[in-house]
């Protein structure tokens, strides 16, 4: 009986995970090491866009503001 190969693929995680594993010609704990500090850099990094971001936004309310003098004069 002849079966035909099974594919296996493999999640978005898994494949990452081997990536990493493989940089680090094998070794697990360099491995993990190595993917949390670039998670960690990745949040920070995105932490920083957002405080950006919300400046942005923020300074842009602020010159857009109508003058209360102005909005309370008119009809």
């Amino acid at each position: 009986m002849d079966r035909e190969p099974v594919e296996i693929r493999l999640s978005d995680a898994e494949v990452i995970a081997l990536a990493y594993h493989r940089a680090a010609h094998g070794d697990a704990w360099a491995a993990l090491v190595r993917a949390v500090e670039d998670a960690l850099a990745d949040l920070a990094e995105a932490e920083r866009r957002t405080m950006q971001r919300d400046r942005l936004i923020s300074r842009g309310y602020v010159r857009g503001a109508v003058p209360l003098a102005r909005a309370s004069a008119a009809p």
